[in-house]
């Protein structure tokens, strides 16, 4: 195996989510791809594409010619734009087409996996030209085909892997959100802490601790008098932090206590997925 050891975590996440993801839509009827999902104007059908262009991405292969329709009401930005890029190319695709090429990637993406000899550090090409770590890449990679999985699990009623090897990189990338959203977004009072418990297939206690100047960090340390906890489930705190729900959508879902105004700022800003 030349695959570096801090990048096998990823690519065991990624090979466990795709595989689940081939595994949910290979049987479908051809109407069951255009079942609405938790992502704003996707269908089944849409979430397949997507993740089927970031892996070709993956690949380095090149990005589709093509003109965007004007009226695409959940497109409002540059990067949703780039995004939409690789998803309507193939809304006019059959099942048969959908299944093939998402099998066909699997394959090509799993023989560049194997030969992969590349540092961590080596720079690759990201969204809209930019530049990040392949680490970043792959984790940031290994986070969005987990979360599409789980978008496809809610589209067709068939829940599972909310602890499997990508829920546990979901939920790093999700906690390293978490001082931006506390002390910058929601402006939490300077020398204060708020606590986050989270329940469910994974469970944690989280403390953001705001300083002097205002800079939020991350601790396993419980607070004693925090000015706010947020108590919700696993499952709810994904579909919060990646905007597929707010919390007015789940009130009985997210118990808030301490400062109203200020749970209220958070849970505002908790969307961290653009």
């Amino acid at each position: 195996m030349s695959l570096h050891p801090t990048l096998q975590p990823y690519a065991d996440a990624w090979t466990h989510s795709i595989d689940a993801i081939s595994e949910l839509v290979t049987p479908l009827v051809e109407g069951e791809w255009n079942r609405r999902t938790p992502c704003p104007g996707w269908s089944v059908r849409d979430i397949v594409s997507h993740v089927i262009g970031l892996d070709t991405e993956m690949l380095g292969d090149p990005r589709p010619i093509h003109s965007l329709p004007r009226d695409l009401y959940h497109v409002t930005n540059e990067h949703q734009r780039y995004t939409e890029m690789q998803v309507d190319v193939r809304r006019h695709h059959t099942a048969p087409e959908m299944t093939s090429e998402l099998e066909y990637v699997i394959i090509r993406r799993n023989r560049q996996l194997r030969n992969e000899s590349r540092d961590p550090g080596t720079k690759v090409r990201g969204p809209l030209g930019s530049e990040l770590t392949l680490e970043e890449s792959m984790r940031k990679h290994a986070f969005d085909v987990w979360v599409h999985e789980q978008d496809l699990r809610a589209a067709l009623g068939r829940p599972g892997n909310l602890d499997s090897p990508g829920a546990h990189i979901a939920r790093d990338v999700l906690l390293a959100e978490l001082p931006a959203i506390v002390a910058e977004k929601a402006d939490a009072p300077r020398s204060s802490a708020i606590v986050l418990d989270v329940h469910g297939p994974i469970e944690f206690l989280r403390t953001i601790r705001v300083d002097i100047q205002g800079r939020g960090t991350l601790e396993t340390a419980p607070a004693l008098g925090p000015a706010a906890t947020l108590t919700l489930d696993w499952e709810t705190y994904v579909r919060l932090a990646c905007g597929r729900v707010t919390a007015d959508a789940v009130p009985d879902r997210v118990k808030a206590e301490g400062d109203p105004a200020l749970t209220a700022a958070i849970l505002r800003n908790f969307t961290v997925t653009r």
